[in-house]
């Protein structure tokens, strides 16, 4: 009887957990994700490197607004595949559970992000405009942080850890302007794939 009872409690817990959380994040999100963001970022490190810029030496923190305007152009790009591969493997995630992919946590989780996420797009387009480009990778990294910290109750707890980790990044980065490249990578990438490679292994 004592079984059956911790059966049932766990099939209610499974229950409340489905409907209270979305399930459906697939690990192999964010290791796609990190991998378009490195990609992404050696592009733009071997960019500099090929019109004589040394990034790791370099102590020039002012770069051409066209220059910039290109690598603005390769972050659209790696957001772009990132989201893309998100979807993919989502649906693909719900699709094997056969869970419900919109419902009214879909749509919490996507509006907790959505609002730090276009606050914080908003700020770097204004830095951009001010030609204030050291702030911009900062920027990212901290609004990004705060949207995973202010979604996580609506999907798996571990996604506080790695809002924590960006955050973290974005305010040491701060004290290295001219350096945001490398914070980038580490934390749209670096972490991105670890993160990644841990959800999955762990929720597979």
């Amino acid at each position: 009887m004592s079984q059956k009872h911790q059966e049932d409690l766990m099939h209610i817990r499974s229950m409340m957990e489905r409907s209270s959380r979305f399930i459906s994040l697939s690990g192999l999100s964010g290791v796609f994700a990190g991998l378009s963001a490195l990609i992404g970022g050696c592009y733009v490190y071997f960019r500099l490197k090929n019109i004589g810029v040394d990034y790791l030496n370099n102590e020039n923190k002012y770069y051409d607004r066209a220059l910039v305007n290109e690598f603005f152009i390769v972050a659209l790009i790696v957001l772009f595949f990132a989201l893309t591969f998100g979807i993919f493997f989502t649906l693909q995630k719900s699709k094997k559970n056969k869970l419900p992919i919109w419902t009214s946590t879909t749509k919490k989780l996507l509006v907790n992000l959505a609002i730090p996420l276009f606050v914080g797009g908003l700020f770097c387009l204004s830095l951009l405009l001010h030609d204030l480009f050291v702030y911009i990778a900062p920027t990212m990294l901290l609004f990004y942080g705060l949207a995973l910290i202010n979604a996580e109750k609506y999907t798996f707890s571990d996604v506080k850890y790695l809002g924590y980790l960006e955050l973290l990044l974005g305010c040491v980065s701060l004290f290295f302007l001219g350096k945001g490249l490398l914070f980038w990578i580490a934390g749209f990438g670096i972490l991105h794939l670890l993160y990644g490679i841990i959800l999955y292994k762990k929720y597979k």
